[in-house]
């Protein structure tokens, strides 16, 4: 044989084996993960791709570290590792879990904030809220209110609705997102809002929303609320809510809300005593109430009762309303009043 065979034949022999070796690597590669079900990862911030590895080799469901390090050489994948939490299906092989991390979309958490709730209730479900960094500390007004700059009362700053976010997401960053939320939707509303109302700051218009929010929960009354506060407050008549009342109990409130209540005026939120909105919002406030607070219904009423099947009748008479408190509650409560009460001494 002659040198120039031996040198082709040589070359061809190696040939066989690399492509032998590199059919072995990558059938080796392709061995399914071991994990017969979807598993839960939480890669972290500053991890590499190493340490995972070894990590996930030591959970038991990775068959070989070096086998994902050598996947990643090959494909370069590890530079697309990303930090977050992922659902591992069962079957993926060292190079299909490169790209499913390099593309998959890492597992969200929801938390909602209710309108009509206080600021102190949306804080404790944000400060429960699962897998959500408690950056801030215990959560409360005086802490809102601190870390959003606030000059006033932090109630009623944050928009009711629902948040989505990431495992070990900082639940500043909720509040900051919720907050810059309400004053969008706030501006937005207030600078299309109806001639002569009785506020002149998006914040007293907030309050006024506030307090639709807790009168009613049914949609078409809203802006049917909003007109007969607004008579009222035009026409230099107390507002007499129940709501503002027990926002100024606060803690002192047992569920009973009394004739002495309703007579204290060291209450500032009583607006049986006190003219004029109350000094600051109650509840968080959606868009809806928002809108309906700058976009009152017109018409005459002055005086609304609940019927007791969570909707109200209005009426624009002292007579009309005291004859509806008599049809819809007295005849089922000794200890009922109105609201906005039946008479304004």
């Amino acid at each position: 044989m002659t040198f120039k065979r031996l040198v082709v034949t040589a070359f061809v022999i190696v040939a066989l084996l690399g492509c032998a070796v590199a059919a072995g690597i990558y059938a080796w590669l392709k061995q399914d993960n071991l994990n017969q079900t979807p598993i839960v990862i939480v890669i972290e911030r500053g991890q590499t791709l190493t340490g995972l590895a070894q990590q996930w080799e030591d959970e038991g469901w990775l068959p070989s570290a070096l086998q994902l390090r050598l996947a990643a050489r090959i494909t370069g994948g590890a530079r697309d590792i990303r930090a977050g939490e992922f659902v591992i299906p069962a079957g993926l092989n060292s190079l299909s879990l490169l790209s499913y991390l390099a593309t998959a979309p890492a597992k969200t958490y929801r938390v909602s904030l209710i309108e009509g709730k206080r600021l102190s209730d949306a804080l404790s479900t944000l400060s429960n809220a699962e897998h959500l960094k408690q950056d801030l500390g215990p959560l409360t007004e005086a802490t809102v209110t601190e870390f959003l700059g606030l000059k006033g009362s932090g109630e009623a700053q944050l928009y009711p609705d629902t948040y989505v976010y990431h495992r070990d997401q900082p639940v500043s960053d909720i509040i900051r997102q919720a907050h810059d939320r309400l004053k969008r939707v706030l501006a937005d509303e207030w600078s299309k809002r109806e001639t002569d109302l009785p506020y002149g700051t998006p914040y007293e218009a907030l309050i006024m929303a506030s307090i639709i929010e807790k009168e009613t929960g049914v949609a078409s009354e809203r802006p049917v609320i909003a007109g007969v506060f607004v008579r009222r407050l035009q026409r230099n008549m107390r507002m007499e809510t129940d709501p503002t009342v027990i926002y100024g109990l606060g803690a002192d409130f047992d569920g009973n809300l009394t004739r002495r209540h309703l007579r204290d005026r060291s209450n500032p939120y009583n607006t049986y005593r006190q003219k004029g909105l109350p000094p600051g919002p109650i509840a968080l406030a959606g868009r809806a109430a928002i809108n309906a607070a700058l976009h009152p219904a017109e018409g005459t009423e002055l005086y609304f009762v609940a019927r007791g099947d969570g909707s109200h009748y209005f009426s624009s008479t002292l007579e009309e309303h005291n004859a509806a408190v008599r049809r819809y509650q007295l005849s089922r409560r000794d200890d009922y009043h109105s609201s906005p009460a039946t008479t304004d001494q």
